[in-house]
């Protein structure tokens, strides 16, 4: 049998994933939640495969605590991994228990029995089906073996995703969409600047103003709660015209944020140490790298509804952590867990740890102060935009030696960065955003030094042969700005910079970049992604016209999970304009092609916005880019055409796919504005002020 997942060893209870109903369908339990990557889509597959029936018998329920089995966070591309091979697992287990049933019913061996759509049929004819003997075999075996991937009828196949058609025929409901009987509408009052406090308020006329319901505040926590949702809207403008605050300068210049990275206080971590002394008359190429406070910046902003009644509080979220929210939120109200309950229900999709969390606890605040009545809490675009925890700033410091010869002798890669997440009930991290006005106290930590370095040390190991390799982390303990999970982590910035070394020492060397990468490669599968895009990128062809270049760049993700390389095409005028993008992946095990796809190309159009456009912009007190304006995405005019190439191995596990390639677009996008230009720009974003910098 295969190895349990971490997810089934949490969670070994079948009945806790799958229930055979009466109606004749499949009700499928997960702990991760769907988020626009289709991943609930893909679960069905395998579910679906392993106990033979139709994908349309199959309904995958919204992840809600005391009911679905406990995933923690819906991160790392982890899903299919934990989750498919967990419900995997499961479906064989209940499948085999299922039969042995049948078998017993209808006098044969379990092998004998043929399986169609859940009916089963034995060798005389004699049938029955898993809807009729769900009764006396729901609990399944201990153990059974999944089936091989050559029975796979639907794994591995396109199939559409189950959620598309109501989001074309505007049926889905979405967390903004929640409407209950005598709902309430709640908006909460941000401080003018980061460390603000509120010395007085003023807020008898906005209590008096018809439809409010309630002004609450609390330290520096400020809302208003109201009838309808324009009233709110208009309350929270009065009661911002209530409040005095006491303000100060906290933030650092934010042309210096390289500078402050590499002075603040840190906690030193070496990730890797594998020291090699350099041959005698050893070149150093030394290169540093930076990138900026990125924002999630999700379509829609952040919201939930809240309800406290009989002393229980329910929320509705878009958290990618049910469980972790209850227990922050159990621990914020002072309440017991067993009291709490959260439901997932869609919002807009973000990858990372956007505001949906501290929105949820706006909601349960607000909730508890006005008993009895649904409250939803939506944010604005200013709140997203400025308020929401941040991609972390980083900056890397690449020192490569080289021998006599001119072969790499070792490399050092140092990091500089905080942790990379600041999840809710974390040990050692802060509380909710309306925790923090509140003045709660972070999660309880003893404070180890991490040997993960927190996610700034994601693929800060080279995923080439080297005879010589450090990586070490400068962990800062404090960030100027409120920072968390964003996709993929530092593997944005620490690909970026290993491949932009790559592609200077292939300069060096006079070789090929592509060929030069190969020469460190003997991980079949590494050098097969290269292989791959060079030839449908048709890498050997000549580039025509000034400012025009093409670069790539090639990565594993974490170091253990998916394969991607990426051959990005610029042209670098005014502005760097990306106008293709080819890209090979090798994710193992592909449940759904069509949604494989999806992730690694939205991927790779994400890495190319924060690539090219986007900076968290923020004077001496305050974030300044709260626009849409002031923080600039790609829009559907800068997107470029892409061509994928995904390798299927359905002999080997599934491996995540939704962060794979942004570090590889990262670089080769940077990797092309070098071919263009003549010069490598080290400072992200690729903007006309960096790229005339590096010039």
């Amino acid at each position: 049998m295969t190895h349990p997942s971490p997810s089934l060893a949490a969670n070994p209870d079948n009945s806790q994933w799958l229930e055979l109903c009466a109606d004749g369908t499949v009700l499928v339990r997960t702990g991760k939640a769907e988020l626009g990557q289709g991943v609930l889509t893909a679960l069905a597959q395998i579910v679906a495969d392993e106990l033979d029936v139709d994908l349309h018998r199959i309904t995958v329920q919204p992840v809600r605590t005391g009911v679905s089995p406990d995933e923690g966070f819906t991160a790392g591309s982890l899903s299919v991994q934990h989750s498919g091979s967990a419900l995997r697992e499961v479906s064989a287990r209940v499948r085999a228990g299922i039969l042995a049933a049948a078998a017993a019913e209808l006098g044969c061996a379990s092998e004998e029995l043929a399986v169609d759509d859940g009916s089963i049929r034995a060798p005389d004819g004699a049938c029955t089906s898993y809807w009729a003997l769900a009764g006396s075999a729901v609990g399944g075996v201990p153990e059974a073996a999944p089936k091989p991937p050559k029975e796979y009828r639907l794994v591995g196949r396109s199939a559409p995703r189950l959620d598309i058609a109501g989001k074309v025929m505007g049926t889905r409901r979405y967390v903004h969409d929640l409407r209950f009987p005598g709902q309430l509408f709640g908006r909460v009052l941000r401080p003018p600047s980061r460390g603000a406090h509120l010395v007085e308020m003023a807020d008898e006329q906005v209590r008096g103003l018809p439809g409010v319901v309630a002004v609450v505040h609390d330290g520096d926590f400020a809302a208003v709660v109201a009838e309808r949702e324009d009233i709110a809207v208009r309350a929270l403008r009065a009661l911002e015209a209530a409040c005095r605050w006491e303000e100060q300068d906290t933030l650092p210049d934010e042309h210096a944020v390289t500078d402050f990275l590499r002075e603040a206080p840190s906690r030193v971590v070496t990730l890797y140490d594998g020291a090699s002394t350099p041959r005698e008359g050893a070149t150093r190429i030394s290169a540093q790298f930076s990138r900026p406070f990125l924002a999630h910046a999700s379509i829609a902003p952040s919201c939930a509804v809240a309800v406290w009644e009989d002393g229980r509080l329910r929320v509705w979220s878009h958290t990618q952590g049910v469980y972790n929210l209850r227990a922050e939120l159990a621990r914020w109200l002072a309440l017991d867990p067993d009291n709490v309950e959260v439901e997932h229900v869609e919002g807009a999709g973000c990858y990372g740890h956007n505001g949906a969390d501290d929105v949820a606890g706006d909601a349960a605040l607000l909730a508890m102060a006005v008993p009895g009545r649904h409250i939803q809490v939506v944010w604005s675009r200013q709140d997203e935009l400025g308020w929401s925890p941040f991609g972390p700033a980083m900056a890397v410091q690449v020192d490569v030696d080289l021998d006599a010869a001119g072969a790499i002798r070792h490399w050092r890669q140092e990091v500089w960065s905080n942790g990379h997440s600041s999840r809710p009930s974390s040990p050692g991290h802060p509380p909710l955003l309306g925790g923090l006005a509140q003045g709660l106290a972070p999660v309880a930590s003893s404070d180890p030094p991490p040997e993960s370095g927190a996610g700034a040390g994601r693929n800060g190991l080279p995923g080439y042969d080297l005879p010589g390799v450090t990586v070490v982390v400068n962990q800062l303990t404090h960030m100027p700005l409120r920072t968390s999970a964003l996709r993929a982590l530092g593997a944005h910035l620490n690909v970026y910079a290993i491949e932009s070394v790559m592609d200077e020492l292939a300069l060096l060397a006079g070789s090929d970049p592509i060929e030069f990468r190969l020469s460190l490669l003997g991980d079949p599968r590494a050098r097969a992604v290269l292989e791959r895009v060079a030839e449908a990128s048709d890498w050997t062809r000549e580039t025509h016209g000034p400012d025009i270049g093409r670069g790539v760049g090639y990565a594993r993700y974490k170091n253990v999970g998916g394969y991607c390389a990426v051959v990005a095409e610029v042209e670098a005028t005014t502005s760097v304009q990306v106008t293709r993008l080819t890209i090979a992946a090798d994710v193992g095990l592909v449940i759904n092609p069509d949604g494989v796809r999806n992730q690694i190309e939205g991927g790779a159009l994400q890495s190319l916005s924060w690539t090219t456009k986007e900076r968290v912009r923020f004077d001496s007190r305050s974030v300044t880019s709260t626009t849409w304006e002031t923080y600039p995405i790609v829009t559907f005019a800068d997107v470029p055409p892409v061509h994928m190439e995904l390798m299927h191995r359905p002999d080997l596990p599934a491996l995540g796919a939704g962060e794979a390639s942004i570090g590889p677009t990262a670089a080769a996008i940077g990797n092309a504005v070098r071919a263009a230009i003549g010069i490598g720009v080290r400072t992200l974003p690729l903007s006309a002020e960096n790229v005339i910098a590096a010039l």
